[in-house]
């Protein structure tokens, strides 16, 4: 199936609701006559959430881990493909025949169900793919020059680029409001950023969201909620935003009207967040949980940012354990950066401490179970 969201409007249309997330059928007149006289308990058996209550923990968990894969050595993620991660993230430089280098790792995929394949493709000064697709200006350049009709175009060919290589994700836009110079060490975002005004952010932030799902990619609005004015790029330092009071005022807009425009996908920032949390937000099940699940009603999938950075073992978390915390959180999914050479541990570290989580009661079977079958409807699987 593929999936149509009228952001601007906040419209779906003639949708079938899976897990809280929308998709627009797109089968012919005869299949969905044969499927309208399936007997209902044959159409429950098709769903996500009953495809993952048949997989063995060690699968389900698999599903809830993004590895980071350099993009000249493809070759060496075989075994986690095979043993059924949910997505890879591409780093570095991409190779001439990336397109062909991709679909050989993938062919290790064991269960059918490929990972999806993400990368930062932002514009300015974050282009992961460059030079095998065009240059895309940067957001600020975007806010200031062009209409929101003008993004989305853009963002739709860029998305065009994209799926013919073979990404399936795309972790942008960003959804910051930000006016601020940078990137740098103390500001995350800078031309990052569509704008220091809040409307333009929203608007700009769907219209680039519609493109790239118009064009085959799922766009990913960042960095929950809200790193404008943050004090410390949470890559490279502990950092901290303004007052939550401060945050709701602006920050927090352009997700709501995201989420309220049916976005598929957030992913939360690593900022401390002061009058709401005192860790990373990530980390935080009053933000993932309380704020974004609870208090916006936001269905889709929730992505962590790296929880390699600097913000998380600043917070005295080790890797495993923020894993732990912050699928405890409310994460569907979580991003962490290694080396090819220590990929395999780091992966098989990840997997074991969420099981143990599991197993001592600190997670429910069902969370996992739950972020696991939202993964699937990310990917548009089903048992049919």
């Amino acid at each position: 199936m593929t999936r149509k969201t009228l952001y601007r409007a906040g419209v779906v249309s003639a949708s079938v609701l899976v897990l809280g997330v929308s998709y627009l059928p797109s089968l012919g007149a005869t299949t969905l006559a044969a499927k309208a006289l399936k007997p209902l308990s044959a159409l429950k058996s098709c769903t996500p959430s009953a495809i993952v209550a048949r997989w063995d923990i060690n699968r389900i968990i698999e599903q809830l881990i993004v590895i980071p894969v350099d993009q000249t050595a493809l070759s060496q993620v075989k075994t986690e493909v095979a043993a059924g991660v949910g997505g890879m993230i591409l780093t570095g430089s991409p190779p001439a025949d990336l397109k062909n280098q991709l679909s050989s790792a993938l062919k290790a995929v064991s269960n059918g169900i490929a990972p999806l394949v993400m990368t930062d493709e932002e514009g300015g000064a974050v282009q992961r793919l460059w030079p095998l697709i065009a240059t895309v200006p940067s957001e600020r350049t975007m806010g200031a020059t062009m209409t929101p009709s003008a993004i989305e175009r853009l963002a739709r060919s860029l998305a065009l680029s994209m799926h013919a290589l073979g990404l399936t994700m795309d972790l942008s836009p960003v959804a910051d409001v930000d006016a601020r110079p940078g990137p740098s060490t103390m500001n995350a975002d800078g031309t990052r950023s569509f704008s220091g005004d809040t409307t333009t952010v929203s608007q700009d932030t769907l219209a680039f969201a519609s493109g790239l799902e118009s064009g085959g990619v799922i766009p990913v609005i960042k960095h929950f909620p809200g790193l404008g004015g943050t004090i410390g790029n949470t890559d490279l330092v502990a950092a901290s935003t303004p007052p939550w009071r401060v945050v709701e005022r602006s920050g927090l807009v352009p997700f709501e009207r995201a989420i309220a425009a049916h976005i598929p996908v957030v992913m939360v920032s690593n900022a401390v967040i002061p009058g709401l949390s005192r860790t990373p937000a990530s980390l935080s099940r009053v933000v993932v949980t309380g704020e974004l699940r609870a208090r916006l009603h936001f269905h889709g999938l929730i992505l962590t940012d790296s929880l390699s950075a600097v913000a998380v073992s600043q917070a005295h978390y080790s890797l495993e354990g923020a894993a732990v915390a912050a699928v405890t959180a409310g994460a569907d999914m979580v991003l962490f950066n290694s080396s090819s050479s220590e990929l395999a541990r780091t992966t098989t570290a990840i997997v074991s401490a969420i099981r143990s989580a599991v197993a001592r009661g600190a997670i429910s079977r069902d969370q996992i179970e739950h972020a696991a079958a939202l993964v699937l409807a990310t990917k548009h699987i089903t048992a049919c």
